[in-house]
């Protein structure tokens, strides 16, 4: 096997089981390994750290696979899937879904490795140049663990070119995509675009504070910036909101969320197309108030290298939205940019609130819905923070 050599004093993180070991790290590669073949990593002494997958093109040379020795085949991912499918399965007995994430990346032990489950079609992501080299044993793995009938590819995200991959997407067992798929949640259907839509086709780690919306909407006017395809909206208007403005700078969003609405046979709701920011300030300056506002904007900071960028968009976006808050109104805001630690979302949110003139606190930390573990070992899985900010009467 080839083996990654790291530089002296570069294995401290490996011994803490972080799994990513970056280019900076690597003090010399013995033989000649193609991307996303594995290697052996072992220290300057010569000490045994890990089996990984190299990646020639990306900063982060190298994933681990395991901390033991031992062979990387097909018999390891559908280990590795079946265990993480047996985690959901009780989610999916619940009755309360029909879509759950499966394989969540470095939390199942499986970087680079995305899967979601709509009922009999399981969605793949492949972000990596290690998961990539295993394509086909990936998808036997997650058609023999979950049982479902189809597996779309969906690996079309801007990070496979950070590990020289072209985007794929396409059909690669089954039947075609039906042309309509509804997924269930709690009481609430949805219509899914799986070729075409955000991420696998929705936001299935948001599954929980949709339902925390529901239950603080009675009565209230709510916004909904960056609705897609009505998440939120829907279960606010479920929640016996008085009123519901979702705003979204796609048409084809709006479409499918009104059509979401309407199926559910929920009240209407005022859609409204156009870029947020513009939006909201427009709102502000009409004096429009809410009392409850939904943050949920796209991912501003891939990396850390456009953290300071992002920094400023969502002050300036929180800042708004506190300026369009009745007193003793709530704020729910999320990030799910990479780029952004919680710490620093939790001081962008506070000086938004400081700048509005507001006098807000946290009733609550928000996170993605139990189908999207994070292991100790890899804080960089918890992507998706989230902050519940109440304002003073």
């Amino acid at each position: 096997m080839h083996k990654l050599i790291l530089r002296p004093g570069r294995e401290r993180s490996l011994k803490r089981r972080h799994p990513w070991i970056f280019s900076g790290a690597v003090g010399r590669v013995d033989g000649e390994p193609g991307r996303g073949d594995t290697v052996e990593v072992r220290s300057s002494g010569g000490e045994f750290l890990a089996v990984a997958a190299y990646s020639p093109s990306s900063q982060i040379r190298a994933r681990v696979w395991d901390w033991k020795e031992r062979a990387i085949d097909a018999g390891f991912f559908r280990e590795r899937i079946l265990r993480a499918s047996k985690l959901r399965s009780a989610l999916l007995e619940s009755g309360m879904t029909d879509a759950v994430r499966l394989v969540h990346g470095e939390s199942d032990g499986l970087p680079g490795v995305t899967a979601d489950r709509y009922r009999d079609i399981v969605v793949l992501q492949l972000t990596s140049a290690g998961a990539e080299r295993w394509r086909a044993e990936i998808t036997d793995a997650l058609l023999q663990a979950s049982g479902a009938a189809t597996v779309w590819d969906r690996s079309d995200t801007e990070v496979r070119a950070l590990e020289g991959m072209e985007p794929r997407t396409g059909l690669l067992h089954g039947a075609p995509l039906p042309e309509t798929l509804i997924l269930h949640e709690h009481d609430l259907s949805f219509r899914v675009e799986i070729e075409r839509g955000h991420k696998t086709g929705f936001y299935l780690d948001q599954r929980d504070n949709r339902l925390r919306l529901r239950a603080m909407a009675s009565g209230c006017e709510v916004l909904d910036c960056f609705c897609y395809s009505g998440g939120f909206a829907l279960n606010a208007l479920a929640g016996g909101a008085r009123a519901v403005t979702a705003v979204d700078s796609s048409g084809a969003a709006l479409e499918l969320a009104r059509a979401n609405a309407e199926s559910n046979r929920l009240p209407a709701a005022e859609w409204v197309e156009g870029d947020v920011f513009q939006v909201l300030r427009r709102f502000r300056d009409q004096g429009r108030v809410f009392d409850r506002v939904v943050l949920d904007p796209p991912k501003f900071a891939p990396t850390g290298a456009q953290a300071e960028r992002a920094a400023r968009a969502y002050k300036d976006i929180n800042l708004l939205a506190f300026k369009l808050l009745r007193p003793g109104g709530a704020l729910m805001t999320f990030s799910c940019s990479g780029g952004i630690s919680a710490d620093l979302f939790q001081k962008i949110v506070a000086g938004a609130a400081l700048d509005a003139g507001v006098d807000a606190r946290i009733a609550d930390w928000l996170h993605a819905a139990a189908d999207h573990p994070v292991t100790l070992n890899f804080p960089e899985g918890e992507y998706l923070k989230g902050l519940l900010c109440r304002v003073a009467q």
